[in-house]
């Protein structure tokens, strides 16, 4: 049996797209939006993409069908393209505010789903009004300003959310309609105090520090630059605030995307996708120039390489030509409460480049290559509380003290993992029993049981420090899985003479019995040549697992990863964990090297754990599983202290 015997996922014309163009980019929108068109409601007002089900009703989750696609539709008519069923969405903004229609969206009531797609209206309102309100009768105008307005007398949750109110009255305002200026102003006041600093804002509340693709592409970020293009006539200080925000935000984001184009997956909502590059369009749709060495010409590459990259994952549609809930295919594990099958269309908002005409730089410029030569391989980011890091053939972060502010499915894995990678993604918990299920990647995994295992959320405490004479920042942090168990975890990045491995140190010491299981990245599981679970090493093959004491690896054909113990007497057992399917987000069937031991109560105990990370090839893995990193001198000399 041959796995290249296998079906494959059918061709998408988004999928075989160069994105090398505004043309191309023209034609991607539109082969996104052409498979909405059969699943319109005969009003217009909804679409439904599929069947499964969300926190909030079946019509705010049609809605959203029909609202988020408009992200991208109406990019492509103000930047002048003529795209024939347009008239389609007109029609549903007419039945959907008309409380008359059997289509009529729905009153607005406190916290309501529906408040979220007032943005991409509002958005659409104020860039294309030439279809989107000229043609409508003056009772159709007074009912979509009633409806957008009543959004100002309901309760919005202290987060992001309280953007799309915004848009919701700027859509008003630029078509001279009846809105709430008293209401933009005092929630732009409110969301002012989200910002930390360095363009960084957290999505809401500071007791907990969330830093994720809401603070950029998806949300504040990405909203505050079309803000200041949109309300520049009428607040111009803010604007102009907001686009310095952005010019020091550029200089931390750029360090979340890989040179290929890939982002490295971090947070929630992740099957948004390429909504992940957002902030690069809007700046073109604000007109902020970056500094160097971002010029119009990187800013153009990093988005469209980006749409290149996701043009090669073809799982990521239904055989019906829309998107599916996931990431790099269909997986409802990753998935959100409040994502419903049109949730997917928010990617939209990267078409934001299709409102500039041919001659804005933002096309004119020739595409130019990612930095590298211009910005550090490895950098500490102050606001996120990440490391960025850019060597051995991939990006990826370390990372220690983010956190959701509401109890978040799969929220330890979204925020509490050591490391994430634009090569190996991150995996989430398929179900609550055994490591298979929990799919511990890039974390430690400590069960007083031997049935629920705990990994970190919450941390007391996390910093930089720069204790070598390298130069290289490490992250500090504290965390408590019981009020028995301190845990100090120190990460750091790799160093140069060993690109491909980062160190994870950690001291446990518990007033319990507990099991231990610390994971690498999870990578694809299976033989290139007939599909099946790999097995062990076996001669000089190139792909297999190897386990041992002390050690484990998987190499296949999605690259190359290990976990070693440094410290002898933290020594651990290596085993691959066949992790549960569809756990992690970038392949469906993944296996974890992982080292476990079991603590004893009163145990103090060191792991000084090395991660080996070699994505996309296999055939020199073996010379760079052989060169293991050493135990740096100052780490040495702060363990013999301790003891």
């Amino acid at each position: 049996m041959s796995v290249h015997a296998n079906g494959k996922t059918p061709s998408h014309p988004f999928s075989d797209s160069p994105f090398r163009t505004r043309a191309d980019f023209q034609q991607a929108c539109c082969a996104l939006l052409n498979p909405l068109l059969p699943l319109f409601t005969p009003g217009c007002s909804r679409v439904k993409v599929g069947s499964s089900t969300t926190r909030f009703d079946e019509g705010g989750a049609q809605i959203e069908g029909y609202a988020r696609p408009l992200w991208g539709l109406a990019a492509l008519l103000a930047g002048n393209y003529d795209y024939q069923e347009a008239a389609r969405w007109r029609e549903g903004i007419i039945n959907g505010t008309d409380p008359e229609s059997p289509e009529y969206f729905g009153d607005i009531e406190d916290l309501d789903q529906r408040m979220v797609e007032m943005c991409p209206i509002g958005f659409t309102l104020a860039v294309a009004p030439h279809v989107f309100w000229d043609p409508l009768t003056d009772k159709q105008k007074d009912n979509v300003t009633r409806w957008l307005n009543s959004i100002n007398a309901r309760e919005m949750p202290n987060t992001n959310w309280l953007w799309f109110r915004v848009f919701a009255n700027l859509g008003l305002r630029k078509n001279g309609a009846e809105y709430s200026l008293s209401r933009i102003e005092a929630d732009m006041d409110h969301l002012d105090t989200f910002h930390v600093g360095g363009g960084w804002s957290n999505d809401g509340p500071k007791s907990h520090h969330q830093m994720d693709y809401y603070s950029g592409s998806f949300a504040i970020q990405f909203l505050q630059l079309l803000y200041s293009k949109l309300a520049g006539d009428f607040d111009l200080d803010r604007a102009e605030r907001y686009r310095q925000r952005a010019k020091e935000f550029a200089k931390d984001f750029v360090h979340y995307f890989n040179p290929d184009g890939r982002a490295i997956p971090f947070g929630r909502s992740l099957t948004y996708r390429f909504a992940m590059v957002g902030f690069w369009g809007a700046l073109g749709f604000a007109d902020v120039q970056l500094p160097a060495p971002l010029t119009w010409g990187v800013v153009k590459g990093i988005l469209l390489r980006n749409f290149r990259w996701w043009a090669t994952q073809r799982d990521i549609f239904n055989n019906d030509g829309t998107l599916n809930l996931g990431y790099c295919y269909a997986n409802s594990y990753l998935t959100e409460n409040y994502n419903s099958p049109g949730s997917p269309y928010w990617c939209c908002l990267s078409f934001i480049p299709l409102a500039l005409p041919e001659t804005h730089p933002f096309w004119a410029s020739e595409e130019e290559p990612y930095p590298t030569d211009s910005i550090p391989e490895v950098i500490a980011l102050k606001y996120p509380k990440h490391i960025a890091i850019r060597r051995g053939g991939h990006s990826f972060l370390l990372s220690s003290g983010q956190a959701c502010h509401y109890p978040m499915k799969a929220t330890h894995a979204k925020y509490g993992k050591f490391a994430y990678s634009s090569a190996f993604g991150y995996s989430v918990p398929t179900g609550g029993y055994q490591l298979e299920q929990y799919a511990p990647d890039s974390m430690i995994a400590l069960s007083d049981d031997g049935e629920f295992w705990k990994t970190r959320r919450l941390v007391e405490d996390a910093h930089f420090e720069e204790p070598g004479q390298d130069g290289l920042p490490v992250l500090v942090s504290k965390w408590k899985p019981w009020p028995d168990v301190d845990i100090d975890t120190i990460l750091i990045p790799p160093a140069s003479e060993t690109p491909n491995w980062h160190l994870r140190v950690h001291r446990v010491r518990s007033g319990r019995a507990l099991q231990s299981s610390e994971g690498a990245f999870a990578i694809y599981g299976c033989r290139s040549d007939n599909g099946r679970t790999l097995g062990p090493m076996e001669g000089d093959s190139e792909e297999g697992t190897i386990s041992g004491s002390g050690n484990a690896f998987v190499a296949s054909s999605a690259g190359a990863v290990g976990i070693v113990e440094l410290h002898a007497t933290g020594l651990r057992d290596g085993k691959i964990v066949l992790a549960d399917p569809n756990s992690n987000i970038i392949h469906g069937r993944t296996l974890l090297p992982s080292l476990s031991m079991d603590l004893a109560p009163g145990q103090d105990t060191w792991f000084v754990t090395a991660v080996l990370a070699l994505p996309g090839t296999t055939n020199d893995w073996r010379a760079m599983w052989e060169q293991k990193p050493a135990i740096p001198g100052w780490l040495a000399k702060r363990m013999e202290e301790s003891s």
